[in-house]
């Protein structure tokens, strides 16, 4: 029988070690861009799509390309599990034809659901709870922007409940990074995630206070007050997150040589302001870029657990 496939559903799936090891093989990917054939046949890679998309389908797409495979992209809507066919189903009918499946998907009970009957791996492309390989990339571009991980201080400001916040939380701690999530009160994260970051390294914390966060931060990160499948609720978010804008003001209180995050899109003027965004402290280019590499690291990863 088969080793039971690795699966990368959350940013704690990695152990240290793991992750460091996915990282490292990203900066040799980057460093080597197609140098690296693991896919090499081709052999296919599933990625369904039931949210909108640029960067997780490029860079999916690209990557799997690069390692010599063949990106198969899936409009999971246009599919029978729109006509009530099973996760599970969907499962058994993509491993046995494909070398893993990445989902980005709404639910994380779905891709649970999933990966528990897949023969293959199943990786998390982002779904409402968590976006590991978003963090994955943004890991490797402080590391290029710092020359280290462990140790630096990460503060995230805006909607603390969000899949990248929780993100940070497991993703960084596990980094070795002391995490620092900045919200409103009403959208803190959960206390599940918070907990299980607090034993994952570094250290981590929630705060409501943006300069008590921000103050000698080596990274400041933020994303959008109002992610796919929260419409209508954009009014309270903005008037509740206002006070949390990444800005000048915020990023003069961060230690010298601070860089900035976010994942994109970004909306100029709200979560973030265009100096910053477009300034010297910002590296969200890199970021983006480095979606492709780390998610190619990661790919190649866990086919090799396999092996």
């Amino acid at each position: 029988m088969p080793p039971a496939p690795r699966h990368f559903l959350r940013d704690d799936d990695l152990s240290p070690a793991e992750q460091a090891e996915v990282l490292s093989l990203a900066r040799a990917m980057k460093a080597d861009r197609f140098g690296y054939r693991p896919l090499a046949g081709p052999r296919t890679v599933a990625v369904l799509f039931d949210k909108p998309s640029l960067r997780t389908r490029v860079s999916f797409a690209v990557g799997i390309a690069e390692l010599g495979g063949l990106p198969l992209v899936i409009d999971a809507q246009a599919t029978h599990a729109s006509r009530g066919e099973t996760v599970a189903d969907t499962a058994r009918v993509l491993a046995r034809q494909v070398a893993a499946v990445v989902w980005r998907t709404f639910g994380q009970d779905q891709l649970t659901e999933l990966a528990a009957a897949s023969s293959v791996p199943v990786i998390n492309g982002l779904t409402d709870r968590f976006h590991p390989c978003q963090i994955l990339a943004d890991l490797q571009t402080v590391r290029e922007a710092h020359g280290r991980l462990a140790g630096l201080t990460l503060a995230f400001l805006g909607d603390g409940s969000s899949n990248m916040a929780h993100s940070y939380l497991l993703g960084g701690a596990t980094a070795g990074l002391h995490v620092r999530i900045c919200s409103p009160e009403a959208y803190r994260p959960d206390p599940d995630v918070l907990a299980a970051a607090a034993g994952a390294g570094g250290s981590v914390t929630a705060t409501a206070d943006p300069k008590a966060a921000c103050a000698d931060a080596d990274i400041l990160a933020t994303d959008v007050w109002t992610s796919m499948g929260q419409e209508g609720q954009e009014a309270g978010r903005t008037s509740a997150m206002a006070p949390y804008q990444l800005n000048e003001d915020k990023l003069a209180l961060a230690a010298p040589g601070c860089r900035v995050l976010h994942c994109l899109p970004a909306h100029r003027g709200q979560e973030i302001t265009a100096a910053v965004l477009d300034g010297p402290a910002s590296v969200v280019w890199d970021q983006a870029e480095n979606r492709l590499h780390a998610q190619k690291a990661l790919l190649a990863w866990l086919l090799g657990q396999r092996q």
